[in-house]
Parts: structure tokens; C-alpha cells; sequence
């Protein structure tokens, strides 16, 4: 998992030195920065998959440095995995709006120590000095390789989308099924392949789903007969053989079963990344939203999540929290300590919502 990271100049995050958990759950007010902070993970994958260049150009790489590129001369990151390997690079702009490799490499920590002076303490191998695209993804060491595999699965889920029109409710290829994608558009897929090969993680997908959605009875999934390489998503309701398709599910029911086909599948991405999970769901939903991410960080996965859904964060340890808030034109984020809030927890019986919401945790600003 990531233990530390490091961001500086990227979008309002200006300098920021943060220690991560298994689970992390980023609460604060509209406009603060928690998609900047979401997004940073959206360009690192960016930089993994040498997509770079299409990434910056279409967002402008001027737009992404901090108060632009008078003040930010570049963007830099560094991301250290179990406190063995970190991962860092510098994108600077250039004068086609893109962005391009300064420098891009790893520190391997041949210590053992919690020692985070990676500079001095750690040892450097860069890989990439004034490039277009970084070599990461194609370096066959096992450094590198030891990196490709959190780095490969840093992808930012959001399935705010679910509109008639919505991906997640149309048609896909069958084959698509390795990885459920960021929008839920391949969900059908990769239910299916789940029913063919992990039956257990299958039937725990639908049970989960049943006890928030009680017409809900089984998934009805097979390749289109006219088709054979599509599929949909479809399904019975309780009580009726009637067939019912994508179409038939509400919002909140259609995100929740794309949140339990991504949290309860045996091979969950090594890190899940989750904007705004909450968006859509009933209060019980919610609370079982919470149930599988923490079955998934017991199962060795870690989660970010950003929320402004208080019934979420009531689900979380003050230790998961992180408060952000915007202050001189730059986010700046807080981790709850459970010690220094326990009189407020215990001794008044608040919740962290209801801290939250009169601001003694920050947050709010």
C-alpha cells in the first residue's frame, strides 16, 4: 500500500507531506481540493501508462501547476510503497500546453528503517531524464516491476454517470472483464465472468446487493444470442419470473452493484480509489458501502475515498478521517487523532458528523 506520499505544485495542493492508511476517507466542503487530491492518482496512472502527453494537453498543463506556471515551475510527486520502494517524478510544461518527463525514477529503501530521508538514506535509480513519456511501464527490473503493480491499478472510480444513456447500463464486449473500469461500463462483463469463475465472490455480489435492494433476487447474465461477443446487464425480481434488464434499476441500486462487483471480487485492485461513493444511496446503503470497504482493507486492499456524506464517516475510526480545507488558496489536510478527540467522542457522545458539522474538526472551511 502507499504509505507516504508526497505532492507539490499540483492544481490548489501547494506542498503536502501526507502518511496514508489502509483506509482514508477525505472529508471536506465543496471547492476545498479533494478532487485535486483524487486527481493527482489520475495523472501518476497518466505517467504509468505514457499517456501523459494526451492527459496534460487536453487539460492544459499550465492549468495544473499551482497558481500556474509563473509560480509552479513544475509538478512533482513521490509516492512510497510499504516503506521499500517509492516512486518520483517531475513533469515540467511545455510550450505545446503538455506536459513532459523532467525526471522519473524509483528509491528502493536497502535499509529497512522507517527512515524517510529518501534522498540521502535511500538508494536512486532514475529511469527518465527530459522525455516525453516515462519508461516505467516498459523497465523489466524488479524494482520497476515491484512498483507496475500498485501503479497499474491507480484508477479513480466515479459511477456518477446513470443516466438512461449511461455506460453501465448499455451494452459491452464480454471479453472486457479483467478489471471493472472507472465508470462501470464493463460491469455486466465482468459479473458474468465472476459467475463463471469465482462463484463464491459471485453470490456474495448478489446476497449484498438483495439485502439493500430486496426485489432484487439473482443476476440473469449471458452473452447475447445474436451476439455472442455482448453483454448486458440483466436480472429477476423477487417474486416474478419476469425478465428485467439495466433499465429497470434505480440509480442508487445500478451504482451500488458496480460498488459491490469492484469491493467484493477475490482479485480487488491492490489500491481503490472512490469519488464520492456515497452519491445516490439510501442511509443503509451507505452502511454497507462501509461493511465491504472494510472487508476490503482486511482482505489487504487499501481505499481512498472523498465524501461530503457524514453518514459515511460516522461508519470510520477518527484515524480514517482527513479533514480538508482551503486556506490562503491552498488545501491543506488534517488526519483525525482519536486520542485528542475522545472526550468529545466518549465524553459527549458525538459522532465525527457531528463534529464535522460544527466545525471542531476543520473541514469546513
Amino acid at each position: 500500500m502507499i504509505e507516504r506520499l508526497h505532492i507539490q505544485n499540483f492544481k490548489s495542493i501547494k506542498d503536502l507531506w501526507l502518511d496514508l492508511k489502509p483506509v482514508n476517507v477525505l472529508i471536506g466542503s465543496n471547492g476545498v481540493g479533494k478532487s485535486n487530491f483524487i486527481s493527482f492518482f489520475e495523472l501518476t496512472k497518466a505517467i504509468y501508462s505514457q499517456d501523459l502527453g494526451a492527459y496534460t494537453g487536453f487539460r492544459d498543463m499550465s492549468r495544473l501547476l499551482y497558481n500556474g506556471r509563473k509560480h509552479s515551475p513544475s509538478i512533482d510527486g513521490l509516492l512510497d510503497f510499504n516503506n521499500v520502494n517509492a516512486f518520483r517524478f517531475s513533469v515540467i510544461p511545455t510550450m505545446e500546453r503538455k506536459g513532459m518527463i523532467a525526471l522519473a525514477g524509483d528509491y528502493f529503501n536497502n535499509h529497512g528503517t522507517q527512515d524517510k530521508n529518501y534522498a540521502q538514506n535511500w538508494n536512486w535509480k532514475q529511469w527518465d531524464n527530459m522525455v516525453s513519456e516515462c519508461s516505467i511501464k516498459t523497465q523489466d527490473k524488479w524494482r520497476a516491476g515491484y512498483l507496475k503493480k500498485y501503479l497499474e491499478s491507480f484508477t479513480v472510480y466515479h459511477f456518477h454517470d446513470t443516466s438512461i444513456s449511461s455506460p453501465m447500463r448499455g451494452f459491452c464486449n464480454i471479453n472486457d472483464n479483467v478489471r471493472l473500469r472507472e465508470n462501470g461500463s464493463n460491469l455486466a462483463a465482468c459479473l458474468y465472468h465472476l459467475s463463471l469463475t469465482d462463484a463464491a465472490a459471485f453470490r456474495l455480489i448478489e446476497g449484498t446487493v438483495r439485502a439493500v435492494a430486496p426485489y432484487f433476487k439473482e443476476f440473469t447474465l449471458a452473452p447475447l444470442s445474436n451476439d455472442p461477443s455482448s453483454i448486458y446487464l440483466t436480472w429477476r425480481e423477487s417474486g416474478t419470473d419476469d425478465f428485467r434488464d439495466s433499465q429497470h434499476l434505480s440509480d442508487g441500486t445500478i451504482r451500488f452493484m458496480a460498488l459491490a462487483t469492484l469491493l467484493l471480487q477475490t482479485n480487488a485492485p491492490e489500491i481503490i480509489i472512490l469519488d464520492e461513493p456515497e452519491l445516490g444511496l439510501h442511509p443503509a446503503a451507505i452502511e454497507r458501502l462501509a461493511a465491504m470497504v472494510k472487508r476490503a482493507e482486511r482482505q489487504g486492499r487499501q481505499i481512498i475515498i472523498s465524501t461530503q456524506s457524514t453518514n459515511l464517516v460516522n461508519c470510520f475510526d477518527a484515524e480514517d478521517i482527513i479533514t480538508v480545507d482551503r486556506m490562503d488558496g491552498e488545501t491543506v489536510f488534517n488526519r483525525l487523532d482519536g486520542n485528542e478527540l475522545k472526550e468529545w467522542l466518549d465524553g459527549y457522545n458525538y459522532s465525527i458528523s457531528d463534529l464535522w458539522e460544527k466545525n471542531v474538526i476543520g473541514g469546513q472551511l
